[in-house]
Protein backbone atom coordinates (compact mmCIF):
# COMPACT_ATOMS: atom_id res chain seq x y z
CA UNK A 1 0.00 0.00 0.00
CA UNK A 2 1.42 3.35 -1.32
CA UNK A 3 0.38 6.79 -0.48
CA UNK A 4 1.21 10.22 -2.66
CA UNK A 5 1.46 13.73 -1.86
CA UNK A 6 1.16 15.56 -5.05
CA UNK A 7 4.45 18.11 -5.48
CA UNK A 8 3.68 19.55 -8.70
CA UNK A 9 0.01 21.29 -10.65
CA UNK A 10 -2.93 22.26 -9.37
CA UNK A 11 -3.63 20.09 -7.13
CA UNK A 12 -0.27 20.48 -5.48
CA UNK A 13 0.15 19.55 -1.55
CA UNK A 14 -3.07 16.96 -2.30
CA UNK A 15 -2.92 13.25 -1.15
CA UNK A 16 -3.54 10.42 -3.01
CA UNK A 17 -4.10 6.34 -2.74
CA UNK A 18 -1.67 4.66 -5.17
CA UNK A 19 -3.66 2.49 -7.68
CA UNK A 20 -0.49 1.35 -9.62
CA UNK A 21 2.51 2.34 -11.23
CA UNK A 22 4.28 2.05 -14.84
CA UNK A 23 7.07 3.23 -16.64
CA UNK A 24 7.34 6.93 -15.12
CA UNK A 25 3.58 6.84 -13.92
CA UNK A 26 1.41 6.63 -10.94
CA UNK A 27 -2.03 6.19 -11.26
CA UNK A 28 -3.57 7.90 -8.16
CA UNK A 29 -7.42 8.43 -6.62
CA UNK A 30 -8.92 10.17 -3.45
CA UNK A 31 -12.39 9.12 -3.91
CA UNK A 32 -13.99 12.40 -4.64
CA UNK A 33 -12.77 13.76 -7.48
CA UNK A 34 -10.64 11.16 -8.36
CA UNK A 35 -12.93 7.58 -8.40
CA UNK A 36 -10.82 3.77 -9.08
CA UNK A 37 -12.82 3.92 -12.52
CA UNK A 38 -11.23 6.79 -13.76
CA UNK A 39 -7.78 7.60 -11.56
CA UNK A 40 -5.27 10.46 -12.63
CA UNK A 41 -2.48 9.63 -14.05
CA UNK A 42 0.81 11.27 -13.31
CA UNK A 43 4.31 11.62 -14.03
CA UNK A 44 6.59 9.78 -10.80
CA UNK A 45 8.64 12.55 -10.47
CA UNK A 46 5.83 15.45 -9.36
CA UNK A 47 4.91 12.89 -6.28
CA UNK A 48 6.16 11.92 -3.24
CA UNK A 49 5.57 8.88 -2.21
CA UNK A 50 4.82 7.72 1.54
CA UNK A 51 5.89 4.28 1.95
CA UNK A 52 5.94 4.65 5.66
CA UNK A 53 2.75 4.17 6.61
CA UNK A 54 0.89 3.30 10.35
CA UNK A 55 0.19 -0.43 11.27
CA UNK A 56 -3.71 1.31 11.52
CA UNK A 57 -3.29 2.14 7.91
CA UNK A 58 -2.05 -0.42 6.31
CA UNK A 59 -4.70 -2.82 8.27
CA UNK A 60 -7.32 -0.91 6.71
CA UNK A 61 -9.67 -2.78 4.11
CA UNK A 62 -9.69 -0.69 0.17
CA UNK A 63 -12.87 -2.34 -1.29
CA UNK A 64 -14.41 1.25 -3.05
CA UNK A 65 -14.10 4.80 -3.25
CA UNK A 66 -15.67 5.42 0.54
CA UNK A 67 -12.82 3.47 1.85
CA UNK A 68 -10.19 5.57 0.26
CA UNK A 69 -11.60 8.79 1.87
CA UNK A 70 -11.69 6.95 4.87
CA UNK A 71 -8.20 5.37 4.57
CA UNK A 72 -7.39 9.40 3.74
CA UNK A 73 -8.64 11.06 6.29
CA UNK A 74 -7.72 8.87 9.07
CA UNK A 75 -3.59 9.24 7.50
CA UNK A 76 -3.95 13.19 7.52
CA UNK A 77 -5.57 12.85 10.94
CA UNK A 78 -2.38 10.98 12.39
CA UNK A 79 -5.02 8.28 13.30
CA UNK A 80 -7.63 5.61 12.15
CA UNK A 81 -10.71 4.69 13.21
Amino acid sequence: MLLAKSLAGHDKGKLYYVVSEDEGFVYLVNGKTKLLENPKRKKLMHVQLIKKLPDEITEMNIGDDSDIRKLLKAYSRGTAE
